[in-house]
């Protein structure tokens, strides 16, 4: 997604959550966006308020952008398990950030994901845990690191190294302050 196109998105995941949280209403997405909202795609929106104040998303390309786009940044706001629900008085003071995912890989261990590059996911059985790209670069976590974590938010033992293990690379766009500028974070 280019910067512009991505500019937009954050406006409608703004958009969506204002509205959500004002009124309780689900926004239509708007008929002129650009083709790329139309596409399938893996898309997370994460707010920030000093701390992460709700992160939630599609990690596989199971809706159109702009359809997964709105979804998250409602259940961002309003119904990540971890925070109470995204008040009105809060808007003003909280970032949005959207991630756009491509399609995860199967790999064999730690020495296959690149801190700085991928987001990794773990599934055993009925139990998943993702963590996005920029977690490990805001942690400065290792491979290991990485892994280890995304075992434990999948509520697996680490040191049992028995689940299926994923990357993928995220495409991450964020706002320098409530409602300003949006730029590409290089996680590298």
């Amino acid at each position: 997604m280019h910067l512009d196109e991505a500019r937009i998105g954050v406006r409608l995941a703004r958009e969506t959550i204002e509205i959500a949280v004002n009124s309780g209403d689900r926004i239509k997405a708007p008929q002129d966006l650009p083709a790329v909202f139309d596409e399938l795609g893996g898309v997370f929106v994460t707010l920030h308020s000093g701390a992460l104040r709700g992160c939630v998303g599609y990690p596989y390309a199971s809706k159109t952008i702009k359809e997964a786009l709105i979804d998250s940044a409602i259940s961002a706001a309003l119904h990540d398990y971890r925070f109470p629900p995204v008040g009105a008085d809060e808007l003003t003071r909280i970032t949005i950030e959207i991630t756009l995912l491509t399609q995860p890989k199967r790999i064999a261990g730690p020495a296959d994901i690149v801190v700085g590059k991928h987001g990794v996911i773990v599934k055993k059985g009925s139990q998943q845990g993702l963590l996005l790209p920029q977690v490990a670069t805001d942690f400065n976590w290792t491979p290991q690191e990485f892994l280890d974590q995304t075992y434990v938010k999948a509520g697996l033992n680490p040191r049992e190294r028995n689940a299926e293990i994923f990357v993928f690379e995220g495409q991450v766009f964020s706002e320098l302050r409530p409602g300003g500028e949006v730029v590409e974070r290089n996680l590298e």
